[in-house]
């Protein structure tokens, strides 16, 4: 048997289980109980008798089969069919030729063994007919009233296995597509953070660069002055020890983003906050009065979050350009000692439509970073998804929709620690 076989096997057989919540010897009991009750009732509905040398222990017999069907379902289901036949054959039991077996027969269904129900149903069947006939002496019509009975039981046991066979299966294979798209996405975002992380590498280089090149002008500075001018170079070694902090806060946070796991795009200190003004002017250049609001002081937001910050501006600037036909938009941002809040509205009637491009499909030149990078798919991410999962590595929360009047909202919170 096939690997597939055998798991469609396995979950056919937890049909029972599926129904009653029961494990699976439990089930087991009782059918088994099942069996060994419907047997003899069954037979006395049909105007048989019931005596201990003939209907209760074939009832016996069948019970203890179904309990052993799972480990052998085709010889439990000949010797069923067998006992059965004997117990007929010999007088013993006046009623029923293949329902007794009906447990039996549905579980040979169940794992796939249709063809052996049917075949040894069809047998039993013929020969039931010839030996009501032949030996009986039943009249022809009587036969096929008596036979036919179980013919049309027997299709109908047969029927409802293989349906639910068929659901099984149908269920099985929506649950592996499912898995197997889960797990393409989970390869996916495997992928962009590998990426993501091979990119923190390069900006944190750029970081080092920056700051040590900073750091040694004010040195330099501080050299140069040390003897005609002790304050001013005083003034420069002050500098070189501010920049030099700032530098070890922000290689901390990225270090710390980094054993998190996580991988928000942290680029060079020049594509942060201090950019803002010039992307303004270059969305006004594009024909949208935008007002910028600032509350509180900049110089303390870390630069992952700085970054984190420009960026939804960025995106929600870009898109508000190109598919929001607005003329109006508000960017403001309010920074506090815990968190830092970024607002964007603007008053377009297609807004929402934007967001669900991603920015790799907005081609805006004109809107750059604040060192001439563009704001493309490669430096602002990957849309609307793109800035949640920068802002959720961060900690934070990212809300984008309708505004309350007209226009469209992109509201983030970002906290400054943790």
């Amino acid at each position: 048997m096939t690997q597939a076989a055998a798991s469609m096997e396995r979950s056919s057989t937890a049909l029972p289980t599926m129904w009653t919540g029961l494990p699976r010897w439990a089930v087991t009991a009782v059918l088994a109980v099942l069996t060994l009750v419907g047997v003899p009732t069954g037979i006395a509905l049909t105007g048989g008798s019931v005596t201990v040398y003939g209907a209760v222990p074939l009832a016996e017999t069948l019970a203890i089969l179904v309990m052993l069907r799972r480990r052998w379902p085709l010889v439990t289901l000949l010797a069923s069919v067998a006992a059965v036949t004997a117990m007929r054959g010999a007088g013993l039991v006046e009623g029923g030729w293949v329902w007794p077996a009906t447990v039996l027969f549905a579980h040979a269904v169940m794992i796939g063994r249709i063809g052996w129900a049917v075949g040894i149903g069809a047998v039993v069947l013929a020969y039931a007919a010839s030996w009501e006939w032949a030996v009986l002496g039943y009249s022809p019509n009587l036969v096929v009233g008596r036979v036919g009975g179980e013919v049309f039981w027997l299709a109908l046991v047969v029927t409802i296995g293989v349906a639910y066979r068929n659901r099984r299966g149908w269920q099985q294979e929506l649950a592996a597509r499912v898995a197997q798209s889960a797990y393409e996405r989970e390869l996916d975002a495997r992928r962009r953070r590998a990426e993501e992380r091979v990119r923190i590498a390069r900006e944190l280089h750029d970081l080092v660069s920056h700051t040590l090149a900073v750091v040694g002008v004010h040195l330099n500075v501080a050299l140069d002055t040390l003897e005609s001018a002790p304050d001013e170079a005083r003034d420069a070694l002050q500098l070189a020890q501010d920049v030099r902090g700032k530098a070890m806060a922000d290689l901390r946070a990225l270090v710390d983003v980094l054993r998190d796991g996580s991988a928000p795009t942290i680029e060079s200190p020049a594509a942060q906050l201090d950019g803002l003004a010039i992307l303004i002017e270059q969305v006004r250049a594009a024909g949208i009065d935008v007002e910028l609001q600032e509350t509180g002081d900049r110089s303390a937001v870390p630069a992952p979050v700085a970054l984190a910050s420009y960026r939804i501006v960025q995106e929600a600037l870009t898109n508000t350009v190109r598919h929001a036909g607005a003329t109006r938009a508000v960017v403001a941002l309010c920074y506090e000692q815990a968190r830092v809040t970024v607002t964007v509205t603007d008053n377009g009637t297609c807004a929402k439509v934007g967001w669900t491009a991603t920015t790799s499909d907005i081609d805006l030149p004109k809107i750059s970073g604040p060192a001439g990078e563009p704001g493309n798919a490669d430096s602002a991410g990957h849309g609307i998804a793109g800035m949640r999962e920068r802002v959720n590595a961060l900690g934070g929360s990212l809300r984008a929709g309708p505004a309350a009047e007209s226009g469209f909202t992109v509201h983030a919170s970002i906290p400054v620690t943790g």
